[in-house]
């Protein structure tokens, strides 16, 4: 069987049409079913506190906790949702939360970072 040159000329437009249709379609389908980005809360520690204080999230929803202190070494314990994490002056710590109980948690600072310690405390509270 012979074909012309125009014919498979067309024949391989189509082709790479199709493919080309395709993959832009399979992309199409990823951004459709991707996951939106977790959102961010910034916590600063600073002698004696947490600021903010209180952090509402809501059940189920992915979240990164950004720590940060800028004055003493300090912790940050979530000891309910069983995390923790040092905080180095000037460096930033996050933690990927994503609860799955509504309910009112405290974090603490777990290192001992002067008189005032044992009241620096915050409430994280999960809605339903």
């Amino acid at each position: 069987m012979h074909t012309s040159k125009k014919t498979d000329s067309t024949r391989r437009q189509l082709l790479l049409t199709a493919v080309a249709g395709s993959l832009a379609l399979g992309g199409l389908m990823k951004i459709a079913s991707a996951k939106p980005a977790p959102k961010t809360i910034r916590i600063s520690a600073k002698k004696f506190q947490f600021i903010p204080a209180e952090v509402r999230l809501k059940r189920g929803e992915e979240v990164i906790l950004e720590l940060s202190t800028q004055d003493v070494l300090m912790g940050f314990s979530l000891p309910d949702l069983k995390m923790r994490a040092d905080l180095v002056p000037g460096k930033t710590q996050t933690l990927l939360i994503t609860p799955d109980k509504a309910g009112e948690y405290v974090f603490l600072c777990d290192v001992f970072c002067g008189s005032g310690h044992e009241d620096m405390s915050g409430k994280l509270i999960v809605e339903g």
